[in-house]
Order: C-alpha cells, then sequence, then structure tokens
C-alpha cells in the first residue's frame, strides 16, 4: 500500500480545501489593504523617509 492510497482514504481532503480557501481570503484582505485608497497618503510618506534627513534626531551615542 502507498502513502497516497492511504492518505486519500483517511478524509483529509476537507482540510486542503479549507486552507486553500483561508490562503485566499487573506490574500484578498492583504492586497485590499496595500491598495486601500486611503492608504495612499500614508504610503507617500513611508516611501519619502529614508530621504528625509531633518527629522531625524541627532547622533547621541558618543561614537565618531
Amino acid at each position: 500500500m502507498r502513502l497516497s492510497d492511504i492518505m486519500s482514504h483517511a478524509g483529509l481532503s476537507g482540510y486542503a480545501v479549507a486552507a486553500l480557501i483561508l490562503f485566499i481570503v487573506a490574500f484578498v484582505a492583504i492586497l485590499f489593504w496595500i491598495f486601500a485608497p486611503g492608504r495612499k497618503r500614508e504610503l507617500d510618506r513611508q516611501s519619502r523617509l529614508p530621504l528625509d534627513h531633518d527629522d531625524s534626531p541627532p547622533d547621541t551615542r558618543g561614537g565618531v
């Protein structure tokens, strides 16, 4: 008896379908959260953070 025969008779295919549906729902929710129109201003601000040096706190580590 092969492993595929054992797994097919175990009745576990429902878990695979449930996991696939859960993954698709999570993927669509993340895509909606990322590309929501209200987040454009926040994402633009975050995209400029590496270039903005005016708001950065001074270096207080005491090194050279």
